[in-house]
């Protein structure tokens, strides 16, 4: 999905309530502290290679390299290169400061559950994009549940916590702060 098609879907989406919450999610994706340290995991049966391309898209756009994820595999084979060789055991060692983004649109399996569970303990950043898992947005920090009954599909939200993890935010300039002032002062315009 590209940039305007991105922007098309937060348009149909703007009185849901959807675009501002994956902008808190992608937001807070850029809490995470030094390159490498945001590592996105998936279920056994779907790894979030779609994803992981967009935040490393994103990283090298925004000039965010925290957003450069490390993706965490369940069976990466032996003679892979290194970026596709990081396995489960890469949970075991997340350190504080770390973001451990989990992307599971069924249900999270036990090992992966109890993996979260000891990254939390330790210090990490628990972030989670499920389809209405209980146990793991338990165990989030901060999570979005995207039901099958979703005006979005799970493949377009992750696109919009992307785009927005990418964003600058923009400061308003001199004259977008006068309009507000101005609109504030006077009070709404109201035509016949």
């Amino acid at each position: 999905m590209d940039s305007g098609s991105v922007a098309h879907l937060r348009e149909v989406l703007a009185a849901t309530g959807w675009v501002e919450r994956t902008r808190e999610l992608g937001r807070a994706l850029r809490t995470t502290r030094s390159p490498g340290g945001l590592l996105l995991v998936g279920t056994p049966d779907d790894e979030p290679w779609h994803l992981t391309a967009h935040l490393t898209d994103e990283a090298r756009l925004s000039g965010l390299p925290q957003l450069a994820p490390t993706l965490v595999r369940w069976s990466p084979p032996p003679g892979a290169p290194a970026h596709l060789r990081v396995g489960l055991e890469r949970i075991e060692r997340t350190a504080r400061g770390e973001t451990l983004f989990v992307v599971a649109g069924q249900q999270a399996p036990v090992p992966l559950l109890e993996r979260v569970d000891d990254a939390r303990r330790v210090g990490a950043t628990i972030l989670a994009l499920e389809g209405g898992d209980a146990e793991l947005a338990g165990l989030a920090h901060d999570a979005i549940a995207v039901p099958a009954h979703a005006p979005l599909s799970f493949d377009g939200a992750q696109h919009l916590v992307s785009a927005a993890a990418g964003e600058i935010p923009q400061r308003p300039g001199l004259r977008e702060r006068l309009a507000r002032l101005l609109d504030k002062v006077s009070g709404p315009q109201v035509t016949d």
